[in-house]
């Protein structure tokens, strides 16, 4: 064999080799690459990728509600009996539709603070009937008045405006009022200066969810998005005290590279609280490969349980010394009102939270709470809350309404499905800029490392191939 044949196999080697090298090489590098564009396209500033989606959400979300008929009204108010209730539903409202607004740098501290209008929707073809269904709901402005005022004396003042109003423990309200807000007739006669219209989200359209501040990841991008403050409708220093309520972001997006390990923290005004899912399995979304958290049973545990929820028990009674689970009474931040919120069916709640109540029937799959999370931007592309609301009403003597109920009762009132899903043509963006451009690098890693390695070891047989013969 000739010298220029041995130098020939012998740089189809040094090539290979060189591939090989440059190929694990690129991997740190381009992984370094990676790093430094999501970092730079995630901070919350005009001009990034997530600022722009953070802005106004391009992903449609809806609002399906199911509302608790009850069945037997009568029969509950004057023999204390267990309480029928069919669900009805879906109605759908869109919501989230409207952007942020108030959106204020503050460079010091890196932070953005804003404030998010509320608004709703209805869509017909996607509901059961209108909003002017009617439904035979627990009374709630009734239902309160043990609760707000506790004083026998008050009560029974109260009881006269009750009676001459006709006010009943139970009512019929269509699907506009019960949601939206309606005009109490009981409240109506108090000649004191309160409000009288009720309703199970009122106040809501044209209103802002009071002023949030998050961080915008320029100095730490561990903590973009996550809430700085929570100020507006109600007290800053009130929400820090109760539970340690204020952590975590708004559930849209998380700090980037989430680890399966990590347990997500967000804010939800809805619940009054903060609380967390945990990693569950990973999801093929239109193409993209996201990570699945899900909120866990722990999370509405009884402070026996979870320490953490020692101070969503307010009393002993209602809550068998506080060894009841799967509901968490809010009341503190719905100004005294009973409110409790749960899953939907009381899932995952203990037997003697349902056992007064016939018609539940608690799924997994249909009444649990997820999010999709993809985990290198950390972006959320995919989400269904879904959350029960609950009004304690117990017996009072001096309430006529009330006064033949022998026991307390937690109603269920109705449960809501909020969801969103990224869309085909964004879902297509995300791959094209994100996604596709990582597969990409990590393709032409691979390509580089394995050409390298076959053309190294390739030269190098037939280099010692050639040598052996010509040894012969």
């Amino acid at each position: 064999m000739g010298c220029d044949q041995n130098c020939g196999l012998i740089a189809g080697a040094i090539i290979g080799a060189v591939l090989a090298v440059f190929g694990g090489i690129l991997m740190p590098v381009g992984d370094l690459l990676i790093e430094k564009t999501i970092k730079r396209e995630v901070v919350l500033e005009e001009g990034t990728i997530a600022f722009k989606n953070w802005v106004k959400t391009g992903t449609t979300v809806y609002r399906q509600f199911w509302i608790f008929d009850v069945q037997n009204p009568d029969e509950v108010a004057k023999n204390s009996s267990k309480i029928k209730v069919k669900q009805r539903g879906p109605y759908t409202y869109r919501v989230r539709y409207l952007a942020k607004e108030s959106i204020t740098q503050d460079p010091k501290d890196s932070t953005v603070s804003f404030v998010q209008p509320n608004g709703a929707i209805f869509e017909p073809s996607l509901s059961v009937g209108t909003e002017n269904d009617n439904f035979t709901v627990l009374n709630l402005a009734v239902a309160a008045v043990p609760h707000i005022y506790q004083n026998s004396f008050f009560q029974g003042v109260l009881n006269i405006f009750i009676k001459k109003s006709k006010s009943s423990m139970f009512q019929t309200r269509s699907l506009k009022e019960l949601l939206w807000g309606y005009e109490d007739p009981f409240l109506s006669l108090i000649p004191y200066p309160i409000s009288t219209t009720v309703g199970v989200f009122y106040p809501y359209n044209n209103t802002v969810d009071g002023v949030y501040k998050v961080f915008n990841g320029k100095d730490n991008i561990s903590k973009v998005a996550i809430i700085d403050t929570y100020k507006g409708k109600r007290n800053l220093s009130y929400w820090k005290s109760y539970c340690d309520m204020i952590n975590g972001t708004d559930a849209a997006s998380f700090p980037p590279f989430v680890e399966k390990s990590q347990t997500l923290r967000f804010f939800s005004s809805d619940i009054c609280r903060s609380i967390y899912a945990v990693f569950e399995s990973e999801v093929n979304l239109k193409g993209i490969p996201v990570y699945r958290f899900v909120l866990p049973a722990n999370a509405f545990a009884s402070p026996l349980q979870n320490p953490d929820n020692h101070c969503f028990c307010t009393e002993k009674v209602i809550s068998n010394n506080c060894t009841s689970y799967g509901v968490l009474d809010i009341g503190k931040c719905k100004e005294g009102k009973p409110v409790y919120i749960s899953l939907p069916h009381f899932l995952h709640a203990s037997p003697d939270v349902s056992e007064p109540i016939e018609g539940l029937n608690p799924n997994e799959d249909e009444h649990r709470t997820y999010l999709d999370v993809e985990p290198i931007t950390g972006f959320t592309l995919q989400f269904a809350k879904r959350l029960q609301v609950n009004i304690l009403v117990k017996p009072a003597r001096k309430i006529e309404p009330l006064k033949n109920l022998k026991r307390p009762y937690i109603v269920p009132i109705l449960w809501l499905n909020e969801t969103g899903t990224i869309g085909d043509e964004k879902a297509e963006m995300f791959r094209n800029q994100v996604t596709g451009k990582i597969k990409l690098l990590g393709l032409v890693e691979m390509v580089l490392l394995g050409v390298g390695v076959v053309m190294f070891v390739a030269f190098m047989i037939s280099y010692c191939a050639c040598r052996f013969k010509n040894g012969k």
